[in-house]
């Protein structure tokens, strides 16, 4: 096991989340099985929430499939929030996470698309597809950003255009050039 995953297992031990993910892994009916790096596994989780086809706590990865093979993409990508757990303090991600997940919401209509933890671990990964921002806030970042429909900027009221490059420094001893 590499060193940076060695941390994230003692520091998901440490904060608890480790600890509450087989919990509530063992409390759904899942059973755990040891993963490569250091994860834990389970699988056949039955509880009806959260309603995702797997879900991380701490250093384990939950989901109501049979299997969830470490070469798959849905494995790498909650192993990805494992990490996440660790940078957040643990269960304080739950939080952070809502909050992003609502945030993205706000801006897309989608609880995934925009929320920084699941952008983070790969929406693809994660089975999350890249939604657009809303219209109307496509529209006000689009005039924030000063540009127009094609993507180019905005001219800006009294703007002549970028104009001939300075000679220098304007003053008695400055003299024209050719």
């Amino acid at each position: 096991m590499r060193a940076g995953h060695r941390v994230r297992l003692a520091v998901n031990l440490a904060n608890g989340s480790t600890l509450a993910g087989a919990g509530i892994a063992l409390a759904g009916g899942a059973r755990l099985a040891q993963a490569p790096d250091g994860l834990l596994t389970g699988t056949g989780y039955r509880l009806p929430v959260p309603a995702v086809p797997a879900f991380t706590m701490g250093c384990v990865i939950v989901t109501r499939r049979d299997s969830l093979p470490p070469d798959t993409a849905l494995f790498r990508h909650e192993a990805r929030h494992t990490t996440q757990y660790a940078w957040c303090g643990g269960l304080l991600m739950l939080p952070l996470y809502f909050a992003a997940a609502g945030a993205s919401w706000v801006l897309s209509g989608d609880f995934g698309a925009w929320n920084m933890f699941e952008r983070l671990a790969g929406l693809a990964d994660g089975g999350y597809a890249d939604h657009p921002l809303r219209p109307a806030l496509r529209s006000v970042l689009r005039r924030v950003r000063g540009a127009n429909e094609t993507g180019q900027p905005a001219a800006v009221r009294g703007d002549r255009g970028p104009g001939p490059e300075p000679a220098g420094r304007a003053g008695p001893s400055a003299t024209a050039s050719p």
